[in-house]
């Protein structure tokens, strides 16, 4: 039906309306209903000449009434109201009399007929329309504003996927009550018992403030039932249109492991980036890559990607260079080895950075055990030929990427992250340059974590393999360790450790667990075995004790670890030496040596 099809028949619809209501009414009002008086006529003539006017005033010709709600209800109301007090200022201009009973009776006999035959459209539409087609029973978590609101938008969008069945809420004020026709029919606790009563198939988690904590406690819930779970996108995304109602997402394991997002310096962040020239070396890598991605934002000068596999340099600029298209930032990459000294000079040379992010290193762990050579000469000898061209041209500030595994290492890696600390922090003595470090625990979604190994594993139909059932790692997202990197850089004064207060520890056979029934499988199908660990690797990753953080803090969520000694010296006699050293002997000097080190944390504050 066009537009105009559509608006002659409301029209006309809505005169047979008038006309039915006042001369109802007016059987109502006197049984005499065949004396057709001047006052009915009048009022016939005035009330159909005032409803279409305030019609078009208030656009009820222009409504979906299909999707009719609430504030519809109130225009209704409100040009009815409006043309039965004109009728009655015409009959008291007029006639010199107000027929009051008429037109209260009127009154009531148009708002019934008008607002019926509007919202019959509403009641067709979800009482048949829907059940035309086959839907899938959803369970709504969140009975809040956008759980509601979500809700709202299944039962308008004929074409949605999913009916909402009810709502889980834990506001007890909530609960028994009926939101757009969908009950809130118990907490948390009762998610397994209603997802079985009520035959419900898929799960929507609709409570954006949710922190992970609270998600976790939902998230084990809904993984006792066989119900499809997924997550709310950002609520500002649906708002501005960015993502439709039917694009909810899985819950991915970053929402279970990941923690609350750590609050950035926007001001200092773009007093030392933004219009600098920044290098970033390893730019092609997880971490690498990312904090590319994160130093764009802030509108440098130049940014140089500097890396020694040419396929993921070229990856990271192609992308660059279309998301910050419309911005004035010069893209510019070098294929280069961090192990070449004169290299590393004339590239410093070259682009004369402000600011340098050093993510280029080896950081597999049984794979530096069987090559602690290689270990030396990129993590070692690799971070010394930049730091030391760094600071030859005079670059402002040095932020080099470590681990939490330098913490009283056990392994090679380990260990030669722990020597490179301590080569930032003698750089950082004799130069102008200002070279920190900033340490953290696993990154999830890296090339070096354990999750792709393991989705490759649940993909071939299991089994997933763990080396301990009691080994635990602390864990961030590539974007939160990134943001620290960068939050690093701004809080600078030079030779400190930063240290990211990495919450609580998760267990790697919690990890898996999770990651089987994220991927719609159970346990069971997919199994577990243990494999024990390998070289240099402990049931724990140490932090810093109580006793060794300093009250006063500097930045929230981030503390500084200070070295009493550097063993510059042997660390250069490694360097130089180590090609003619035994590995069991290279191997067992780097980590003894890593070890000889009291590290003292503070806290860092804002």
């Amino acid at each position: 039906m066009t537009y105009n099809q559509r608006l002659s028949l409301l029209i006309v619809m809505d005169s047979l309306i008038v006309i039915t209501a006042i001369f109802f009414g007016r059987f109502l009002v006197n049984a005499d209903i065949h004396v057709v008086t001047m006052p009915i006529i009048l009022s016939s003539i005035t009330l159909l000449i005032s409803h279409h006017f305030f019609a078009f005033i208030y656009k009820l010709y222009k409504k979906a009434w299909e999707y009719a709600s609430v504030g519809e209800l109130i225009i209704i109301i409100k040009a009815i109201t409006f043309s039965i007090f004109t009728a009655g200022l015409v009959q008291a201009v007029f006639l010199q009399d107000i027929y009051l009973r008429l037109l209260a009776v009127t009154w009531m006999l148009h708002m019934f007929l008008i607002g019926g035959s509007r919202f019959f459209w509403r009641i067709y539409r979800d009482a048949f329309m829907n059940q035309n087609k086959s839907k899938k029973r959803t369970l709504i978590i969140g009975a809040g504003a956008a759980g509601t609101m979500i809700v709202r938008q299944l039962l308008n969008n004929k074409d949605a996927e999913l009916v909402p069945i009810a709502f889980i809420d834990d506001d007890f004020k909530k609960q028994s009550l009926d939101i757009f026709g969908v009950p809130v029919i118990g907490g948390i606790s009762k998610i397994e018992e209603v997802v079985r009563k009520l035959a419900i198939e898929n799960i929507i988690i609709a409570i954006p403030s949710l922190k992970k904590k609270e998600l976790n406690v939902i998230f084990e819930e809904c993984s006792k039932t066989n119900a499809k779970t997924k997550i709310l996108p950002m609520l500002e995304d649906l708002i501005t249109g960015k993502v439709s109602v039917n694009q909810f997402r899985d819950v991915e394991v970053e929402d279970l492991l990941g923690r609350d997002p750590i609050q950035m310096d926007i001001n200092s962040i773009s007093e030392y980036v933004t219009n600098k020239t920044v290098l970033v070396t390893g730019a092609g890598g997880s971490i690498g890559s990312e904090i590319c991605r994160q130093i764009s934002n802030y509108n440098p000068k130049q940014l140089v990607l500097l890396g020694h596999g040419e396929n993921s340099i070229y990856s990271i600029e192609l992308e660059l260079k279309d998301t910050f298209r419309n911005t004035p930032i010069n893209f510019t990459t070098e294929i280069a080895d961090i192990q070449d000294d004169q290299k590393m000079m004339d590239v410093m040379k070259k682009y004369k950075p402000e600011v340098v992010y050093h993510a280029a290193a080896h950081k597999h762990v049984p794979l530096m055990e069987r090559n602690p050579d290689e270990a030396v000469k990129n993590n070692l000898k690799g971070t010394l030929n930049v730091a030391e061209a760094a600071s030859w041209h005079g670059v402002g500030t040095f932020v080099m990427i470590s681990s939490d595994k330098a913490v009283n290492p056990t392994s090679v890696m380990g260990a030669t992250k722990r020597l490179a600390e301590m080569i930032i922090q003698h750089m950082d003595k004799t130069s102008q340059t200002k070279f920190v470090a900033v340490r953290f625990g696993n990154v999830l979604g890296s090339r070096g974590s354990v999750i792709p190994i393991f989705k490759k594993q649940i993909q071939k139909g299991g089994p997933v393999t763990v080396t301990h059932p009691d080994m635990v790692r602390y864990f961030m997202t590539i974007p939160e360790a990134s943001k620290l990197v960068i939050q690093a850089g701004a809080l600078a004064k030079g030779g400190e450790i930063f240290v990211l207060d990495m919450g609580e520890p998760v267990k790697i056979v919690d990890l898996a667990k999770n990651l089987i029934r994220l991927s719609g499988n159970t346990i069971e199908d997919i199994g577990l075995r243990f494999t024990g660990m390998r070289p240099g690797e402990k049931l724990f990753e140490e932090l810093l004790n109580e006793d060794e953080v300093h009250e006063k803090q500097i930045y929230p969520k981030i503390y500084i670890g200070k070295t009493s000694e550097l063993h510059i010296e042997q660390i250069q006699e490694i360097i130089t030496n180590y090609s003619r050293i035994d590995s069991n002997l290279l191997r067992e000097r780097l980590v003894n040596l890593a070890n000889n080190k009291v590290v003292q944390m503070v806290k860092v504050s804002s």
